[in-house]
């Protein structure tokens, strides 16, 4: 069987920024909806991570040979993003990794690359995840469009939940949205041309190049799914493509924002939860030239849909309360000098203790079946020494076992919640607690692990794993 789409997963930030708090600090028409905004302490990298784990729900994850990963915002700029999320998400070492950066369509590029791959054979399985965390000028029309979310497929030549028909794909050197290294936010031309000769002539030479070649049209798709610039231009470029409105995938503009790399995978995953065998989708990507997809959905979608995917993370979700807090997230001020602790960083302790760093795995006594986090050389229950095996904790729930709350620590979010958190299975660890309410904390309360940001020093970004609320 031909490359297709195994599992998929997604992930958006449980914070959302309303238009009309905009509205009210910008001046000008409110508007409907809202966008997700990550909190301070995430960026793309946790959040692929986010959407790989929630992909690989029920899949061994042994069997993946390489991963890919998409992104206008990598966490460095020279230093593979695909390689730290391999680690995080514990996927063998001996798999390709690679980053897909520069190009809003980067999620759609590597999902060509991972379907060669595994054609090819040089991979079983794939991993693609796209993510952005794009950061846009306060008072600007990407201040009201631009959110922040990630996607994640799997790809594979068994157990394909969607199979991938037929493909049709063209390169453009055309500039329309563009960010240098000693630029703070994106730029873009004037509207006209960027809409006219970028988003709508690529994106339908693209889509009419795929109906040509294998002679299809729109009457023979269940769903199109493509790019949104915006609301106005995502409809505009339906009619003229020839859908229906009942055909098109919700750009989800109103609900999370244009998530730019993510966007189109993101749209796709909302379009598989709600699918049904037999169900054909369009699939086109935009940026530096354009591509289209043509996708059937299998009988074994059935036996993917337990993924937090799209659906539940809108579900879940807190909202921002006001402008100020938006800006604290995203240190777009210049705030009051504060005596702080210098961060500090090393390389050497980071590499030594990688496996519970990163990868958040804790040693199991051979002896007495009791977990340790951090791993120790000697057991503290029945002092065997160097007798342990490492397992994996990431996937494990937990119960909140005591917490204390810290309002004089520098935070964007205060106040610090010092958490201590029993794991199901066994195993107790120390963490911050994110996405939180703090008058809505219990002792017993459930939690779950989630990898974040820590801080920067020395010009490197620390990662670990923290601890949330359970979400639905």
């Amino acid at each position: 069987m031909s490359a297709g789409i195994v599992s998929y997963g997604a992930y958006i930030p449980i914070y959302r920024l309303s238009l009309s708090t905009l509205a009210q600090v910008w001046g000008g028409p409110a508007g409907s909806g809202e966008k997700a905004v990550a909190n301070w302490d995430e960026d793309s990298l946790t959040m692929a991570t986010e959407a790989s784990i929630d992909c690989l729900t029920d899949i061994n994850r042994e069997s993946v040979d390489s991963l890919y990963f998409a992104s206008t915002t990598p966490s460095y700029r020279e230093k593979q993003t695909a390689s730290i999320i391999a680690k995080v998400v514990d996927l063998r070492q001996d798999i390709i990794t690679s980053d897909f950066a520069d190009s809003l369509r980067g999620g759609t590029i590597a999902l060509k690359t991972a379907m060669d791959a595994v054609n090819g054979g040089s991979a079983r399985r794939s991993l693609v995840v796209a993510a952005d965390c794009r950061v846009p000028p306060p008072n600007s029309g990407f201040e009201r469009l631009l959110g922040d979310g990630a996607a994640s497929l799997l790809l594979g030549n068994s157990d394909v939940a969607v199979e991938i028909e037929g493909d049709y794909i063209i390169s453009s050197p055309f500039i329309d949205i563009w960010k240098r290294d000693e630029d703070t936010y994106i730029r873009i031309w004037e509207d006209r041309f960027c809409i006219e000769l970028g988003y709508l002539e690529h994106l339908t030479e693209a889509v009419s190049g795929l109906f040509q070649k294998y002679n299809v049209g729109p009457k023979d798709f269940t769903k199109a799914v493509f790019y949104a610039y915006d609301a106005r231009r995502h409809r505009e470029l339906a009619r003229s493509l020839g859908f229906s409105p009942t055909q098109v995938q919700d750009p989800l503009l109103t609900t999370v924002g244009n998530t730019g790399t993510a966007s189109t995978l993101m749209m796709l995953v909302a379009a598989l939860e709600e699918s049904k065998p037999g169900d054909r989708i369009l699939l086109a990507g935009y940026g530096d030239g354009a591509d289209a997809f043509i996708l059937r959905v299998t009988d074994q979608i059935e036996k993917v849909r337990e993924r937090r995917g799209i659906k539940r993370h809108l579900a879940s979700k807190m909202i921002l309360p006001n402008y100020g807090r938006y800006l604290h997230f995203r240190n777009l001020m210049q705030w009051e000098a504060r005596l702080e602790i210098e961060n500090y960083s090393t390389l050497p302790m980071s590499w030594r203790d990688r496996e519970w760093i990163l990868s958040f795995k804790g040693g199991k006594c051979k002896h007495c079946g009791n977990i340790v986090f951090p791993p120790q050389r000697v057991c503290s229950w029945c002092q065997a020494k160097d007798e342990y095996e490492l397992v994996r904790l990431s996937d494990k729930k937990g119960t909140l076992f005591s917490y204390s709350l810290d309002n004089l620590a520098v935070s964007p979010d205060p106040p610090t919640v010092i958490s201590v958190v029993d794991l199901e299975g066994g195993g107790r660890f120390s963490s911050i607690m994110t996405d939180r309410e703090p008058d809505k904390l219990s002792p017993d309360m459930e939690v779950e692990p989630t990898f974040r940001k820590i801080h920067e020093g020395r010009g490197i970004r620390n990662y670990f794993w923290k601890c949330r609320p359970i979400r639905a």
